[in-house]
This record gives C-alpha cells, sequence and structure tokens, in this order.
C-alpha cells in the first residue's frame, strides 16, 4: 500500500493540487504546502520537517483543539516545505490521517463501505444504544454533522443501510460526488476557484463521532 500512495501522489502531482484544506505545490527544490486560503500570503511561519504537520493540524484558529481532522478548520498561517515525496505522504496522512490509503482502495476498485446501521449494530458498551436511532432523527443528525460547510469535508461513499438509502436528504449531492471539490462549500478565498487538480477526502464509514451524536440523539429522546 505504501508504494501505491506514492504512485497515486505522482499521477497527481502537476505543479498543484489540492488535498482538503491544503495546497500542495511542487518546486524545483521538493514540495511546499500551505492553507488553500494562504497562497498568496508571504507573511507565513515555515516548517521543514513531515512532523511538523502533527502539531498544524491539532488546533485550529482560535486555539481550539480538533478533535475531527477533515473538519473546515484548519488553522491558517504557515507553510510547510519538504524534499521528498516520502516526506509528502507522511505529512498528509498526518494532516488527514487514513484518507491517502482510503483513496488508493477506491482508485482499485478495492475500497469497501459501509452502511450507517452496519456500523451502529456493531458497537458495543456505552455506544451500543446509538443502534436504536430511528431513521428521521438519523437523516438529521447526518444532515448537520457531516456538512461540508462547517461539519466535515469528507465526500460520503456509505448509505445509511442495507436497501441503499441516501445517508441523509439534507446533504447537497455533492456532497456524494468524489469529484467535487468540498472546499468550494466553505466560500473561503481557497474556495474561489478550485485548485488545479484533487484529492477527495473520502468516507467509507461512519466515524466515531458520528457515532456519537447518534448516541446522544437516542439517550436524550430517552431523557426527556
Amino acid at each position: 500500500m505504501p508504494k501505491s500512495i506514492e504512485r497515486a501522489l505522482e499521477a497527481a502531482l502537476t505543479d498543484r493540487f489540492g488535498f482538503g484544506q491544503i495546497l500542495v505545490r511542487k518546486t524545483n527544490d521538493g514540495f511546499v504546502l500551505s492553507h488553500r486560503d494562504d497562497e498568496t500570503h508571504d507573511d507565513l511561519q515555515t516548517f521543514r520537517n513531515a512532523g511538523d504537520a502533527v502539531e498544524i493540524t491539532k488546533y485550529d484558529d482560535a486555539g481550539n483543539y480538533r478533535p475531527l481532522k477533515t473538519a473546515p478548520n484548519l488553522r491558517h498561517g504557515w507553510r510547510l516545505e519538504l524534499a521528498t515525496l516520502e516526506e509528502l505522504k507522511r505529512a498528509l496522512d498526518y494532516f488527514y490521517p487514513g484518507r491517502l490509503a482510503v483513496f488508493v482502495a477506491w482508485k482499485t476498485s478495492q475500497l469497501r463501505t459501509t452502511p450507517l446501521r452496519e456500523t451502529l449494530d456493531r458497537q458495543s458498551g456505552m455506544y451500543r444504544i446509538a443502534a436504536k436511532i430511528s431513521d428521521q432523527p438519523t437523516n438529521d443528525v447526518v444532515g448537520s454533522f457531516c456538512r461540508s460547510d462547517g461539519g466535515c469535508l469528507r465526500t460520503i461513499l456509505w448509505k445509511r443501510d442495507q436497501r441503499g438509502t441516501i445517508a441523509s436528504t439534507k446533504l447537497p449531492k455533492e456532497k456524494f460526488d468524489p469529484g467535487y471539490d468540498q472546499v468550494m462549500a466553505l466560500g473561503g478565498p481557497g474556495s474561489a476557484a478550485p485548485a488545479t487538480a484533487t484529492i477527495p477526502l473520502l468516507c467509507q464509514e461512519a466515524c466515531n463521532l458520528l457515532v456519537a451524536e447518534c448516541r446522544k440523539v437516542v439517550t436524550g429522546a430517552r431523557a426527556r
């Protein structure tokens, strides 16, 4: 898989491409990464180690911890200079854990998606109750929690159940289209025009934070 990821990156490398809120530019010395909103800024703090991405991605602009790395709140004001493709792969995996591997699996038709109901049904312990959420609250929770403009920048590939029900009717059709750049939904400087090419952040199954939201709905309803 590591070599497959590197080949996918090589295929995406024209002069520049977008990966979530990150703009990657190829230079004579390697690669330069920055927030897509900061492309024209020259007052950025410079980093030169792939591991620096861990700290860059940890907090948002206000200093709040980011539990969901694909949330549209990556902080601004940084520039990451890297020399090799291997360093680029490592840094991007720190920014958006697992998303490159999921992209490669999808491109090679090896990606398995998991319906939300299946994800909820396999929960244990305090999260087992999340499986009791009914259809309408599920539609609402997914529509709110997963929206690109404030929720998550992943493109949803999973269905709500084994029947193939759409994850939420409250999300636009673009939310399910890997060819659509989800950053366009944010309306910031970096969404004024798409990057030359983009690698989508794909979502093959509901994350643990969405499961927790479903649990809150069920326990909240019981409390009332």
